[in-house]
């Protein structure tokens, strides 16, 4: 009979906040073990001492190093990995001689903890059993006393370790934020609250529980003293309150014309909508023109992945949303620049090439929502993907070409069959848009079927793929030998015209004439 490894939540601090059954566990154990920092005394022990029996085998696991800094030959991942080597063989003794071990975890034991690594390392070998604590933020929100979240706000627990501008973008996104892991990370972590516009209401809590707890606004710390055992609490009344859904909300309660105001009893200048093409990805390829726009608005709209690309600012408060729900973003941006807001909706490549700009113009011209008609909205050109694309390849679509989307979400099948016939007839070049996803996966093959009965199986094909980002490739390849299998919303194809060549060299060129 091998022994259980029982990993035991002991609380943040206070020995009160320790639950019955961590307590039972941790006085009839035969070994226990707990963490130590470097040069330092178990802050764990301190907190069950009272409760450890006197005949226990106590197993002290040292950190080697508490940050990258270190002499090891693997560096501080080597080092840590050297450190867990050697917990689980010491803790592994015990367990094989039929002894349980508890391990002593701050906190919640789950919960950016350092047990977790030991769990991984023995749950296929042992019996495992984890025993919850009360974990830190919940004593710091105690403390303050501060509700966190209500209703249906949404949390975010995030490291201060996170790179700044992560820090912001998130911190601006949720209603209620946690944010742990701070010591030399506090500077960069007031510097992002203060982008993401919640400095204000931020609260500094440190030593949760403990009898050295205090907590003050974050504003007020010095950020020269700032221990480990300490986060930060913002709570989700501090949110700003305009998110886009309660924004809506009153919008809707407040106005039955949506250009009247009757919280003022005024009429507000409806103000200039922007709709931003942010180019296919890399920041080099967002225009100065779009850049200085996304610099003045106080609201972005768009797709998630879209909005993300937004740097985070203190006063900008961005709306994402998922994909398919275009109209539902327009009129959004709409409403917001019906009140005078300062708003912009943001597209991947161009916002005119299969973006949001038709979109927006969509639901301005809706009857049911005639104040629309008065926003004024400017469309800012992006780099579009079937630019970037061909210009990686060389010039495939330096003559006449055209561009369809594969996608038949807002058109039936027929339509696009019969335009890709058209296009092949007239032999012009093909950029294509939305080849292929995860749940539409014949139209490509479709597509390469309906070319080759009018082109050769030898015509050029460009398959761009994540173009501009790190995960950047470029085939080159002909018509016949397209492999449909590995094409998927990731990639933009180029498929060349007759008279499309390529060079020795892998370069992808359509002359200018026409014989």
């Amino acid at each position: 009979m091998t022994g259980r490894f029982l990993v035991v939540g002991i609380g943040p601090g206070d020995p009160e906040l320790i639950t019955r059954k961590a307590e039972r566990l941790i006085a009839g154990a035969p070994v226990v073990a707990f963490h130590a920092g470097v040069r330092k005394q178990s802050h764990a022990r301190r907190i069950a001492a009272h409760l450890i029996p006197a005949q226990a085998v106590e197993e002290e696991l040292r950190y080697p190093v508490t940050t990258g800094a270190t002499d090891h030959p693997g560096g501080y991942v080597g080092a840590l990995a050297d450190f867990y080597d050697e917990c689980e063989s010491r803790l592994a003794a015990h367990l094989d001689a039929g002894r349980d071990v508890v391990l002593l975890a701050e906190g919640d034991p789950l919960f950016y903890g350092s047990s977790m690594y030991l769990v991984d390392r023995f749950r296929e070998r042992f019996a495992v059993e984890v025993v919850p604590g009360v974990p830190a933020f919940a004593a710091a929100t105690a403390t303050i006393p501060a509700p966190l979240v209500r209703q249906t706000d949404v949390l975010t627990v995030l490291p201060g370790t996170l790179p700044e501008a992560e820090l912001a973008r998130r911190l601006a996104d949720t209603d209620g934020a946690v944010i742990m892991k701070l010591g030399r990370t506090f500077p960069a972590v007031r510097s992002a609250l203060a982008q993401a516009g919640r400095l204000d209401g931020a609260l500094y809590v440190e030593r949760a529980s403990q009898p050295e707890e205090r907590w003050l606004p974050v504003a007020e710390v010095d950020a020269d003293a700032v221990p480990y055992f300490s986060l930060i609490v913002v709570p989700g009344d501090s949110a700003r309150p305009a998110s886009a859904a309660r924004m809506r909300a009153d919008w809707s309660q407040t106005a039955a014309d949506p250009a009247e105001d009757m919280r003022f009893g005024t009429k507000p200048q409806a103000a200039e909508l922007l709709v931003v093409g942010l180019g296919p990805g890399p920041d080099g390829w967002l225009t100065p023109e779009a850049s200085a726009a996304l610099a003045e608005v106080d609201h972005v709209v768009g797709y998630a992945p879209y909005v993300n690309r937004v740097p985070q600012r203190m006063g900008l408060q961005r709306h994402a949303s998922g994909n398919t729900v275009e109209v539902d973003r327009a009129r959004l941006a709409l409403d917001l620049a019906l009140r005078g807001e300062r708003v912009a909706v943001v597209s991947g490549g161009d916002a005119g090439v299969f973006g949001m700009a038709s979109a927006v113009f969509e639901a301005a011209a809706d009857p049911d929502h005639p104040a629309y008609a008065g926003v004024p909205v400017r469309v800012l050109p992006g780099v579009s993907a079937v630019q970037a694309v061909a210009a990686r390849a060389g010039a495939p679509i330096g003559a006449d070409f055209a561009v369809l989307s594969l996608s038949d979400r807002l058109k039936p099948w027929p339509v696009v069959e019969r335009r890709l016939r058209a296009i092949a007839e007239a032999d012009l070049v093909l950029g294509v848009y939305n080849p292929a996803s995860r749940s539409r996966r014949d139209q490509v093959v479709e597509m390469q079927k309906i070319l080759l009965e009018h082109r050769s199986p030898d015509t050029v094909v460009v398959v761009g793929r994540d173009v501009g980002r790190a995960e950047e490739s470029l085939t080159v390849t002909t018509l016949g030998a397209l492999d449909t299998a590995s094409i998927d919303m990731k990639c933009l194809l180029l498929v060349g015209a007759s008279s499309t060549r390529v060079e020795p060299n892998g370069t992808v060129w359509t002359p200018r004439w026409v014989d």
